[in-house]
């Protein structure tokens, strides 16, 4: 196996950093990936409440195209995406 195969175990503890802005988001452990039928990655879907206790406001989320996910570091995931790239959703 090649030395820059991680296994989800292994980043899900990484903290998301948006290097267009800096914002820092929760670890990806609070967030999620959407996969294709294929096996490719699609989306990362950012939970803005992971760590908020919310019960009124409701969930918040944005989904960010995985094509922005530009590294993924010794304890980072770096992207690099225009707020107007960002789709953001509220259930």
């Amino acid at each position: 196996m090649s030395d820059n195969v991680k296994f989800l175990s292994e980043i899900e503890r990484y903290e998301i950093i948006n290097v267009n802005d800096g914002e820092k988001y929760n670890s990806l452990a609070s967030n999620d990936i959407i996969i294709d039928n294929e096996g490719c990655l699609q989306f990362l879907i950012i939970n803005l409440n992971a760590s908020k206790f919310s019960i009124f406001g409701g969930n918040e989320f944005l989904e960010i195209p995985w094509e922005y996910v530009k590294k993924i570091g010794a304890r980072t995931i770096i992207l690099d995406v225009e707020d107007d790239v960002i789709k953001r959703t509220k259930l």
